[in-house]
């Protein structure tokens, strides 16, 4: 059993970025699911798809790459807060990620969403991660 399974699935998907796969399978949760939906309508995965099986499930993740130099669309994956340290940001005080090239994936009261979202609408939360 994994402590932190959102280090675990961010760690995941980089493992498999460096090793240059195509598909990475992840076990599912609700959390999880709303990661993968952001990465997704973002661009920097190219598909995915939420197999229920007996207990919880699993999340198979499509890694993009550019397709003549083989470069991946995620850069790195860097995870904020933790078990051990939580961080929490308002509003006015959330990060910017390369300056607004990446995106910071912030649990709110209104859902996961993006930093630019939550500082349109208002609201802030807890630093999941960075992307870019």
């Amino acid at each position: 059993m994994t402590t932190d399974p959102i280090a675990d699935y961010l760690t995941r998907i980089r493992n498999a970025v460096k090793a240059n796969h195509r598909i990475v399978e992840i076990p599912a949760s609700n959390l999880k699911k709303g990661i993968t939906k952001i990465l997704f309508e973002k661009g920097y995965i190219l598909n995915y798809k939420f197999e229920e099986n007996d207990k919880s499930g699993i999340i198979k993740i499509a890694l993009k790459y550019h397709p003549s130099t083989k470069i991946p669309a995620i850069n790195s994956l860097e995870r904020i807060s933790r078990p051990g340290l939580r961080k929490y940001c308002n509003h006015s005080d959330l990060p910017r990620v390369l300056n607004g090239l990446g995106i910071a994936i912030i649990s709110t009261s209104k859902g996961l969403i993006t930093d630019k979202e939550a500082r349109k609408e208002g609201v802030g939360g807890e630093v999941i991660c960075y992307v870019s």
